[in-house]
């Protein structure tokens, strides 16, 4: 079953919609509250730059004609890299029904890997042209949780649990030991190259985790 997404490009063009003035003009950014009671502040002028880009690409995924990203829904919870599949010109990903806020975001993760295979990631993430593996991925994720930050600020986009951790952890600086305590399998390397150059590493982020969340970190959820 395909999803109906949820763009922010549709969102912020309500939003704009007689204001009479070409800059961006996003809704004023509110402070994201978690169950646990764990705050984020985002600030206005970094989150006019992520719609910037956010934009730009959510246009580009509806209107460039050369690829498709089809968007499918499923009754689990599922991080975005899980159900990604790219077959040459389209990547499909899985999105969990009672949450269509996630498409739009989840669209951004599944452009970002095939606009590497199709050999176009420097149209999107200069900074990663030519990257493969962790490298690329990494930023990858960083350019999700920003989205998703930006879309709970300011668009009040749901809760979703999973997506909220990426996001606290990419504003406390802990997005990179998630991803190599979450996908020690995918990223062995990396995850032994981390925890050589700092041995406390894991238990540092299990205890920001646990402070931030309330809970112990569950790969397994």
């Amino acid at each position: 079953m395909r999803v109906r997404t949820v763009t922010m490009a549709a969102l912020a063009a309500v939003g704009l919609a007689g204001c009479g003035t070409p800059s961006l003009q996003l809704p004023p950014p509110r402070t994201l509250v978690i169950q646990s009671g764990a705050r984020l502040s985002p600030e206005e002028d970094r989150l006019k730059t992520v719609y910037e880009w956010v934009d730009a690409e959510i246009r580009n995924i509806e209107e460039d004609p050369s690829f498709l990203i089809a968007v499918e829904s499923t009754t689990t919870d599922v991080y975005p890299w899980e159900t990604l599949l790219i077959e040459g010109d389209t990547a499909r990903v899985r999105v969990r029904r009672t949450n269509p806020d996630l498409g739009s975001v989840y669209q951004i993760y599944a452009h970002l890997h095939l606009m590497r295979a199709m050999g176009r990631e420097e149209e999107w993430i200069p900074e990663a042209a030519g990257m493969q593996g962790w490298e690329f991925e990494r930023r990858a994720v960083q350019r999700v949780a920003d989205a998703w930050l930006l879309g709970r600020a300011s668009f009040g986009f749901a809760p979703y649990r999973l997506m909220d951790e990426l996001a606290y952890a990419r504003e406390g600086g802990q997005l990179d030991a998630l991803l190599l305590t979450l996908r020690s399998h995918e990223f062995p390397e990396e995850q032994e190259a981390w925890l050589a150059t700092d041995p406390d590493g894991e238990e540092t982020f299990r205890a920001w985790y646990r402070e931030t969340f309330g809970r112990d970190f569950d790969p397994g959820f």
